[in-house]
């Protein structure tokens, strides 16, 4: 049976990498719709018309800028406009920007923090205004391994992720009453992400002064487990945190390191 059936879910983020991989699983795991929210609208558009024809579902692709309330309010109106509910909100937009402390410019830093904190909690607060209605609900949020233990010259970054858990776990305690569900998922490194490949490699190869290849093998090295983390790894518990089986479990932030982290 399809874990997730007839559900309506919004991901954010989700015109490429992690998100897009989200995206495409959450509907083949039965979601009946599914609104792909990105500020890129034409790679959102072409996302959501694939999976529409691969699988049968729903699709609504809408220009979202996370860090803008009138247009987060606006993407979970439409959802709810074309799809008559929501049932699933995934918070995965996020951007990084690494330098040293000594040399961090604050622009950055606050771009960072506005994208990946203050954006989650507008998503969370507008689905949740659906949700709480509704009397059922989940909100998941896209963390990191970095929201559990700080990252080399990557402060801002980190900030926002150890941000985000506190979030969660506030929101899931303002929510529960409601009956909805407010968990985050904690990747590793997905190394052959688009995140990594188009930009992780170049600024650590530049923060730490090593080589691409050299970023990759340290990266490799930290993990017990000897991968990197790959988009099934998330899609994997993103799936179980949405489904009833995890019906018992809020304000909770699961690792997927392969046991790089395990806090």
């Amino acid at each position: 049976m399809s874990r997730l059936a007839d559900r309506v879910a919004i991901v954010t983020g989700a015109a490429q990498g992690i998100g897009e991989a989200i995206a495409r699983r959450l509907a083949a795991e039965g979601c009946r719709a599914v609104t792909i929210a990105d500020v890129h609208l034409d790679k959102a558009q072409a996302v959501a018309d694939s999976m529409a024809g691969a699988h049968g579902v729903r699709t609504l692709a809408i220009r979202t800028d996370v860090t803008n309330e009138n247009e987060v309010a606006e993407m979970v109106r439409q959802t709810v406009e074309n799809f008559g509910a929501l049932d699933i909100l995934v918070a995965n937009a996020g951007i990084l920007k690494a330098y040293d402390i000594l040399e961090f410019p604050t622009a950055d830093w606050r771009a960072v923090l506005e994208v990946n904190l203050t954006g989650y909690f507008l998503c969370a607060r507008e689905a949740a205004k659906v949700m709480a209605a509704q009397k059922r609900g989940v909100i998941l949020q896209i963390n990191s391994k970095s929201g559990k233990k700080g990252s080399f010259r990557n402060s801002a970054y980190a900030a926002s992720k150890f941000g985000g858990i506190g979030l969660t776990q506030s929101i899931a305690l303002d929510l529960a009453p409601y009956g909805v569900r407010v968990n985050a998922v904690c990747p590793g490194n997905l190394l052959e992400g688009t995140l990594w490949q188009e930009q992780l490699y170049a600024q650590y190869a530049r923060t730490q002064g090593l080589t691409v290849e050299e970023v990759r093998r340290k990266y490799e090295s930290q993990v017990p487990l000897g991968r990197g983390c790959t988009y099934e790894d998330v899609c994997n518990v993103v799936v179980f945190l949405a489904s009833d089986e995890a019906s018992y479990m809020t304000g909770q932030a699961i690792n997927v390191t392969g046991g790089q982290e395990m806090r």
